[in-house]
């Protein structure tokens, strides 16, 4: 009988650290309930360097996280959809820009402000996008002395 009790604390012990871990990785990690988040959308040539999970930033603090992405067959386009905190209020003459965190780091979505008084409603398409620049390519470009 003891040794089943045993059993039970224990358990309940490692479900609790389980649970506690989970709760601070959400934290962590940014994840919001519906009620203070809503979507854009955005439509990128080329979203290289980003996945579902990047962060998405204004004047360098994360203000969301990209939660989709797919190609659209008719256009050959990345399509993808990306969740801002309710707190924040986008002018709907922004820009979408995939940006890079240096040589060596990764690749974020940022959101250049534009001077609109109006704010995109929820699930707006963001018109202005900026996908991501090779690196690869801009050194090729430079090695071979192209000029374009």
């Amino acid at each position: 009988m003891a040794e089943n009790t045993t059993e039970v604390i224990v358990g309940a012990g490692v479900l609790a650290v389980a649970v506690g871990f989970l709760a601070y990785a959400a934290q962590f990690a940014g994840i919001q309930g519906q009620g203070d988040s809503y979507t854009l959308l955005a439509s990128f040539r080329s979203a290289e360097g980003i996945s579902v999970g990047s962060d998405v930033r204004l004047a360098g603090v994360k203000v969301g996280t990209v939660t989709d992405m797919d190609l659209n067959a008719q256009t050959f386009r990345a399509d993808t959809t990306v969740t801002l905190s309710q707190k924040v209020d986008i002018p709907d003459d922004s820009a979408i820009v995939i940006s890079s965190e240096g040589l060596l780091g990764g690749n974020f979505v940022e959101i250049v402000p534009g001077g609109s008084p109006f704010n995109f409603e929820p699930g707006a398409e963001v018109e202005d996008t900026q996908g991501a620049v090779s690196l690869i390519s801009l050194l090729l470009k430079f090695v071979s002395g192209s000029g374009e």
